[in-house]
């Protein structure tokens, strides 16, 4: 697989984080707004770069239209700000939350500053979200001649089609999950606690992937390669989304596994199921139905087409095949900022699909006191059709452990 690991630092290009600003100006000129307002943390990411821990000290982050930038952000996080972020022209802080005076109150009267008291101005939301017990006023309440234009979903709009580093970036955390993968597959066996096996599988992936991006790499917080079974052993294996349990591995389960590494934002998805000992009759033949319904995907997947065709055309071989009891959910989704993205391979979703989008295709068949079935990867949608990103092995005989 191709990564640009063979840099000596990865990080996101300051003209990728110009061009995705001038994103933004476009969508301002669209809906004659001065400016916009943003309070998501994984918006603020986007824009600048700038990973921080949200939590219940309101941050914003406010864009002109004409290309000006600034922050807003508690006081303890201003230096930080000032040391990470590039291409800000200044930095509000107030003292704390709840404070001597509500954050909110106090982002009024920045506002009032920028010229944006009685203006046309685009917000993510009315305010701030409710972070670890955060209370307060809605924006509108404090800025009554101010226009808010609601925008909630323009930055997951811009977010749709991938740039060609954003591409190459899927491509390395890709990569890196697979690594993970691969160790757990080659570590897995009977008699072993789930997380025994999760915790030494993280540990070295993380380390091997660390090595190999080099010390000049700031990776944020909370970086790490992994492979994990997150409760999908055996007959619990059934429900879609279960929780970490535990489980003591034994001869004969199947177990569902994912891989992921989160870096600079980005993430991937890759889920396979591995058979401990020889599967039985029933389990190759579910096996092979899951098989199909992805290759179907494959195949339907182009640009031009509605999401919805998509996700049809596998409820049809559900139906053929008399699998429908055994249906659970859409075919996949549109991932690479986060690991759900919208548009949805669903049929009720008519987005039609365009060169440069990334999607999971992860269709399931769960059979009760069996077992979940599914196979997930990220996809890449091109010129014509589609390129798997993630090609981890999935014929059978490659996934049973013996």
């Amino acid at each position: 697989m191709n990564t640009i690991t063979n840099q000596d630092t990865i990080k996101i290009p300051k003209t990728e984080l110009v061009s995705r600003r001038m994103k933004v100006l476009t969508e301002l000129e669209k809906n004659q707004a001065a400016g916009a307002i943003f309070f998501s943390a994984q918006t603020l990411q986007y824009i600048t770069g700038f990973n921080f821990i949200a939590t219940e000290r309101p941050m914003a982050l406010i864009l002109k239209n004409t290309g000006e930038l600034f922050a807003f952000v508690p006081y303890l996080e201003h230096e930080y700000v000032e040391k990470t972020i590039s291409g800000v022209d200044r930095i509000f802080s107030y003292t704390e939350y709840p404070g001597p005076k509500h954050p909110m109150l106090c982002l009024t009267d920045v506002l009032t500053e920028i010229g944006f008291a009685h203006s046309r101005v685009c917000v993510d939301s009315d305010g701030y979200g409710a972070y670890y017990g955060y209370s307060g006023p809605a924006l509108s309440s404090l800025c009554p001649d101010m226009q808010l234009i609601r925008t909630p979903d323009m930055i997951p709009r811009l977010k749709r089609i991938k740039s060609p580093f954003d591409i190459s970036m899927i491509r390395e955390v890709t990569h890196w999950g697979h690594v993970a993968h691969s160790l757990l597959q080659e570590y897995i066996q009977p008699g072993l606690h789930e997380v025994e096996l999760v915790q030494r599988v993280t540990s070295e992936a993380t380390r091997i992937m660390l090595r190999k991006l080099g010390p000049d790499f700031n990776p944020g917080f909370n970086v790490q390669a992994t492979a994990y079974l997150r409760g999908q052993v055996g007959a619990d294996s059934y429900y879609p989304h279960t929780r970490c349990s535990n489980t003591v591995l034994k001869n004969g389960d199947l177990v569902g596994t994912s891989a992921r590494a989160p870096l600079l934002g980005y993430e991937s998805e890759l889920e396979r199921i591995l058979f401990l000992g020889e599967p039985t009759t029933e389990m190759k033949s579910y096996y092979a139905h899951c098989l199909a319904l992805q290759d179907i995907a494959f195949s339907v997947m182009r640009p031009g087409i509605p999401a919805s065709a998509v996700d049809a055309e596998l409820y049809r071989y559900y139906e053929e095949k008399g699998l429908l009891n055994y249906w659970r959910h859409h075919t996949g989704h549109a991932l690479g900022f986060a690991v759900h993205e919208a548009p949805f391979l669903d049929r009720n979703d008519e987005t039609i699909l365009e060169p440069g989008m990334v999607f999971s295709v992860e269709p399931g068949i769960y059979v009760k006191n069996l077992g979940g079935f599914r196979l997930s990867d990220t996809v890449l949608i091109n010129n014509e059709s589609v390129e798997r990103i993630s090609d981890y092995p999935r014929e059978i005989e490659k996934v049973i452990v013996h």
